[in-house]
């Protein structure tokens, strides 16, 4: 069964943002590591910037799909007023957009 506001309607962009949160999250193992080994923190710091460039990359191409497609839907059915709120509200806690 297709989901509204799923990624079923973009598997390329799905596979995309697989793969860029299987990157973030090798370097998060690998800042771990860095910790571990008592690393330089301007090294640290330059890889968490990394993660978070990755993880704000990924949130912004799964907020335009979802405001593509969803949102989108929602307005056509005629409460679209309340998926654009409740997309600003999941957008509040997304510091690096």
């Amino acid at each position: 069964m297709e989901r509204i506001g799923s990624l079923h309607e973009e598997p390329m962009l799905k596979g995309q943002l697989l793969r860029q949160v299987r990157i973030a999250a090798g370097h998060l193992t690998g800042i771990g590591k860095m910790i571990e080994g008592d690393a330089y923190c301007v090294d640290i710091l330059k890889q968490i910037a990394a993660v978070q460039g990755i993880l704000g990359r990924t949130a912004r191409a799964l907020a335009e799909s979802h405001t593509r497609h969803c949102v989108r839907h929602a307005i056509e059915e005629g409460h679209g007023e309340e998926k654009i709120e409740e997309l600003f509200e999941a957008l509040k806690y997304l510091r690096h957009f």
